[in-house]
């Protein structure tokens, strides 16, 4: 067992590392009525130092940078002008196959329409004049948020692992769900806005807590948890999802496609979350795990308590 708690505890480091690294970086090019293109170009920053990408457009656009250099804290703003028509460009993504990140395009016709393209590291370039705006990217973007912010995959991880019975987890990960998606939506609507710093900060505070309901002996557990777990799930989903809204309010959505792309993005989450699931349940049977023995489960919460307490450190420290 030592083994094992070695393996969970160098993987949940390794995943600690790299969990801001996937947060999108965002490119826009927005057409004027003379004709120029504005560009926008939002990269992550991670622990104070710019990710090696940068976006690379034909030899023959001259870019003429129209402010400085913008650093907000978790990301660099840089912004240009060209005369260049970019609808009818390729655009690629230097080192992004050396990153995890993704890179969000959003091209703003002069008509007010506008279209989303998604590059990915296997995937980090795009020909505008003959892509075909996929109607999906916003899912895929909430599956592999989900998939690869190891906060968020750590809680649902811990709440299977700490509901006993199938209907019981059943309700329990449909409050978490019904919680995040309301203030996903309230987020990225601009109906609540709440900075992140803190929220990222309480949400690790929440995996501590799970962490350190799991360790205990069951009499010794808050009576929230012991009684009505799906109203500990409620109350930490709304946290999560201001934590979800983080990416979409980074990156925006187009205006003419609200509706869809976040219910699209939404759904992510929602078939990342179940993949995260079916796996946890997955490897408990071939485990034999299934009569919810306490030494892996244990293993696992100290190895998740560990990560969430460095994190939660780290993210007070942020906020101030």
């Amino acid at each position: 067992m030592t083994t094992l708690l070695r393996i969970i505890l160098l993987a949940l480091m390794a995943g600690a590392a790299t969990a801001h690294e996937v947060r999108p970086a965002y490119l826009q090019l927005e057409a004027q009525d003379d004709g120029t293109w504005h560009i926008l170009w939002k990269q992550p920053v991670l622990q104070d130092r710019r990710l090696p990408i940068d976006p690379v457009f034909p030899e023959a656009c001259e870019l003429s940078a129209t402010q400085a250099p913008e650093f907000t804290g978790d990301a660099l703003l840089e912004r240009w002008s060209t005369a260049c028509d970019l609808s009818q460009a390729q655009v690629r993504i230097n080192g992004l196959t050396r990153t995890l990140t993704d890179v969000m395009v959003q091209v703003r016709h002069a008509d007010g329409t506008s279209d989303s393209y998604l590059l990915r590291p296997e995937s980090p370039e795009i020909d505008l004049a003959n892509a075909a705006p996929p109607a999906f990217e916003y899912l895929w973007l909430g599956v592999e948020h989900l998939l690869f912010g190891i906060d968020h995959v750590l809680f649902v991880i811990g709440l299977v692992l700490f509901i006993p019975g199938r209907m019981d987890l059943l309700k329990t990960i449909t409050a978490f769900t019904v919680a995040h998606s309301v203030t996903l939506a309230l987020s990225v609507l601009e109906l609540v806005s709440v900075p992140q710093a803190p929220v990222e900060a309480i949400i690790a505070l929440s995996i501590l807590f799970l962490a350190r309901e799991l360790v205990v002996p069951e009499e010794r557990r808050s009576a929230l948890t012991r009684a009505r777990p799906w109203i500990m799930a409620l109350l930490f989903g709304l946290l999560h999802g201001l934590g979800f809204a983080g990416v979409l309010t980074e990156i925006g959505l187009p205006k003419d496609q609200l509706a869809l792309s976040l219910l699209l993005f939404n759904v992510g989450i929602e078939l990342g979350q179940i993949v995260v699931i079916i796996a946890v349940l997955v490897v408990m049977a071939l485990l034999g795990a299934l009569t919810r023995s306490r030494v892996p489960v244990s293993a696992y919460a100290w190895a998740m308590g560990c990560v969430a307490g460095m994190w939660t450190l780290e993210r007070v420290i942020g906020v101030f």
